[in-house]
């Protein structure tokens, strides 16, 4: 990842908007259970919001494919490591 290809966008960057479309697409793709919280789809984002503000999400922008992605932590260094293991490759 040292190419500079991905970059973390910091959450206090974005518009409001663009910040709760981009975490109600990380609940969706994490398949939470949007009845457990009582309040839908809005109670997991907001329980995510809280997660990157304690820094344990990030959003991660690539370049090369303009696409841009909620990650755990331990998803970014897997990510990393698949990626380091590709380009020995």
């Amino acid at each position: 990842m040292s190419d500079g290809r991905f970059i973390e966008v910091p959450h206090r960057m974005l518009p409001a908007d663009t910040l709760q479309r981009l975490l109600a697409e990380f609940v969706t793709r994490q398949g939470y259970d949007t009845t457990d919280t009582g309040a839908g789809e809005r109670g997991w984002t907001d329980s995510l919001r809280a997660q990157l503000e304690r820094g344990e999400l990030l959003i991660v922008h690539d370049l090369q494919t303009e696409l841009t992605e909620v990650m755990t932590l331990t998803q970014w260094h897997a990510f990393g490591r698949q990626l380091g293991d590709d380009e020995e490759g």
